[in-house]
């Protein structure tokens, strides 16, 4: 049995351009990823280890590859790591139990083959970074980081947004007495409940990094990646200590990489734009992405002074 050996673990706050990231990098033929049969067979990790070493069939590729493609698959994580799917805070190490360690680690091993040597897993939402790495001591973390009003304009047109439901019903946990405040200021606008989402996610990622070797921690902006995706992709593949491969890099080059990140310009109305503006300023400027576009004070709710 392939042992685990530096495991690639993507993680971010979703709808955070990670997922084409994700796809992208799986095409590298030392990844081996969780398929849909994750999902609907977590107990049978060797069944997913055959499913993706057919892609290395093209035949194969070519009839199954979109089905087959990679995933989060939490209904594997909460069948070996109970809980792991919507935890109300964020995952931490001394979350982890010895069963559960040995249940993890013994789930993936059996997926591994001298080929797919390198495990590659995404996970989004809390950072679960502690947690993880107290499962795989030495594995290796890439944040893809998003402007947050991208992030929370992409959060306000899914459906699957569980901020509709406000801060009891949702997956972030209850909200601090300075987030409730600057959510009430805006009158519980949603707009910026998924800014302050976005926000938590981002201060637990901080928490989770500072406690990292940082050696095992590399940030990569979702914009700048679909600016260069072939010098960013050298240097993730760099990072992790896997070969660049002149087939991976005609993969690369042949993908289709356009960035969304603007898109909530059009998306959002005016007053939406402004709300995200004046309640993410510093958080913008700390992660790089400047002064916000618009000058507008922010429209005043009934009762706000």
């Amino acid at each position: 049995m392939t042992k685990i050996v530096k495991p690639i673990i993507i993680v971010g706050t979703g709808r955070c351009g990670s997922t084409m990231f994700h796809r992208l990098l799986a095409k590298h033929p030392q990844m081996m990823w969780l398929s849909p049969l994750c999902y609907k067979y977590p107990d049978k990790p060797e069944w997913n280890r055959m499913a993706v070493t057919a892609m290395d069939n093209p035949l194969l590729r070519r009839l199954f590859g979109g089905k087959i493609r990679p995933g989060e698959n939490y209904k594997f994580w909460d069948k070996h790591a109970y809980g792991f799917s919507e935890p109300c805070r964020d995952l931490v190490r001394s979350d982890v139990s010895e069963r559960v360690k040995r249940q993890v680690r013994g789930a993936f091993e059996p997926m591994l083959t001298t080929r797919r040597n390198r495990l590659l897993i995404k996970i989004t939402g809390w950072s679960r970074i502690g947690f993880l790495n107290e499962i795989f001591e030495d594995a290796k973390f890439i944040h893809v980081l998003r402007d947050g009003r991208a992030v929370a304009s992409s959060l306000l047109h899914v459906d699957f947004w569980r901020g509709w439901y406000g801060p009891q019903g949702w997956r972030a946990g209850l909200l601090s007495p300075e987030d409730q405040a600057a959510w009430e200021s805006y009158d519980r606008s949603f707009t910026a409940l998924a800014g302050i989402e976005w926000r938590i996610q981002m201060r637990a990622m901080d928490a989770a990094r500072q406690a990292l070797d940082p050696k095992l921690f590399l940030e990569l902006k979702y914009e700048t990646f679909c600016e260069q995706p072939v010098e960013n992709f050298r240097r993730v593949l760099d990072f992790a200590e896997v070969p660049w491969t002149a087939d991976f890099e005609r993969e690369i080059r042949s993908a289709s990489i356009r960035s969304t990140s603007n898109r909530w310009r059009d998306d959002l109305a005016p007053s939406q734009q402004i709300i995200l503006d004046d309640l993410l300023r510093d958080d913008l400027r700390r992660y790089g992405y400047g002064e916000p576009a618009r000058s507008e004070k922010v429209p005043q709710p009934a009762g706000r002074s």
